[in-house]
């Protein structure tokens, strides 16, 4: 059986677990290798389980702990080749292993595919996992709802999708105007309008498990997003992520 979960997902740092009984790997590793190894245990899952750890983009919440994490387990690390020269880690590192979009990675029956989407970074991409038919998406750090997303949002049986931000909230706060525009300007994040939209016009019949995940500190609240996604009726489990601390181990039937 399919299982997910968010370690961390925010600004503070980003880290995902999707696995099953035969092995597990994380998306990520934007918060310190002790965090990383005490809230898998907290989910019951030891750190030999890990098998592999796949890179989304080099911004730092989403690569801090990489180095440590890879060294420590002697794991292998799938990464596109721009974003490790922009990640400012040392290239020569044994761990590297080049992602290619759209080339399935198999790792202990689970099958990973990495796709593009808009973000500001160098060349970011989002993952489905698939196993035994069923698929979890980890699709944060979007900037726009493209074909891409859509496409592969419709296929997924459960996903963390992010929700980053409540457009009054962005707009009436503190942050300079370059940074609202950097945040909403289609290459920044998604706003929990925007989620919802992907949500109602591109979710299917078959979407068990809803995590929403990234929100930004300043500018969206757990009860903002959960306002936006009340507005739903169907069958779909709705849970909004954590800045601070791991979601539950969510299972994909």
């Amino acid at each position: 059986m399919l299982q997910f979960a968010s370690l961390n997902s925010g600004s503070n740092g980003n880290c995902y677990y999707v696995g099953h009984e035969e092995g597990g790997i994380l998306i990520d590793a934007g918060i310190s290798f002790k965090q990383i190894r005490l809230r898998l245990e907290y989910l019951g899952i030891d750190l030999s389980h890990i098998r592999a750890l796949f890179i989304s983009h080099e911004h730092r919440d989403h690569i801090m702990g990489v180095r440590v994490l890879a060294k420590k387990l002697g794991l292998p690390v799938y990464i596109t080749q721009r974003t490790l020269q922009n990640a400012r880690m040392d290239p020569y590192a044994p761990y590297w292993v080049n992602l290619h979009t759209h080339q399935p990675v198999e790792i202990a029956h689970m099958s990973v595919m990495a796709f593009p989407k808009y973000h500001d970074a160098a060349d970011p991409h989002s993952f489905v996992v698939e196993s035994k038919g069923k698929k979890v998406g980890i699709i944060t750090d979007i900037g726009q709802v493209c074909d891409q997303v859509a496409r592969h949002f419709t296929g997924c049986d459960a996903a963390i999708l992010e929700s980053n931000y409540d457009p009054d909230m962005l707009e009436n706060g503190r942050y300079p105007l370059f940074l609202k525009e950097r945040i909403r300007g289609g290459e920044g994040h998604l706003s929990n309008d925007q989620a919802y939209a992907l949500y109602e016009q591109h979710g299917n019949g078959n979407l068990q498990h809803l995590v929403l995940g990234h929100l930004s500190d300043d500018n969206n609240h757990p009860e903002r997003v959960r306002e936006v996604f009340d507005r739903q009726a169907s069958a779909t489990n709705v849970h909004v992520a954590s800045r601070y601390e791991p979601s539950m181990l969510f299972e994909v039937q």
